[in-house]
């Protein structure tokens, strides 16, 4: 009997663990990013609806804007990202809210399955480039920005000269 409370207390501790939040930028289960098992691509979601969730003005002077949203059980990926100029996107970083400036990427990378959500877009993923920059937020639990719906947002800044930079932003 004794034996049999510690199976069950093991399934369910392992259940509760990948059940629960995981840490943004670090290692992140398969089933909620791969868009292949579980999950798959809105096909009627683009930048405009991406932006509008995350509430994220793109700049006018925005090139190559491109969103998607990867449709899963357990939580949505929205993915935007676009070309403007460095201070445009230091002024979006600002918006975040977020407690720490942006700063040099000291996230881990990110996992095939999250690797694959960019590269659907057609993009390098962030966390492989170097210059990158990059700062993540829980909207609720900072001041509201009406971003109640969002529960992490993260944005890489990679420069890519000429004082242009290319803005990665994913949220769910």
């Amino acid at each position: 009997m004794t034996r049999w409370i510690g199976v069950v207390s093991g399934v369910l501790c392992s259940a509760l663990l990948l059940s629960g939040c995981s840490v943004p930028g670090g290692d992140v289960t398969v089933s909620r990013t791969e868009p292949t098992l579980g999950s798959n691509w809105d096909e009627e979601a683009g930048a405009p609806e991406v932006a509008a969730f995350m509430r994220i003005d793109v700049p006018a002077d925005a090139t190559e804007v491109k969103g998607a949203v990867a449709v899963n059980p357990q939580e949505d990926n929205y993915l935007l990202s676009f070309v403007t100029s460095e201070r445009a996107a230091e002024r979006l970083a600002g918006d975040l809210h977020s407690p720490d400036p942006l700063e040099p990427s000291h996230v881990a990378p990110t996992t095939s399955a999250g690797n694959a959500l960019w590269r659907h877009l057609g993009l390098t993923p962030p966390d492989r480039l170097r210059k990158t920059r990059w700062v993540g937020v829980c909207p609720p639990c900072v001041v509201k920005h009406g971003r109640g719906r969002v529960q992490w947002i993260e944005m890489y800044v990679h420069a890519e000269g000429e004082g242009r930079s290319r803005v990665y932003v994913q949220a769910f």
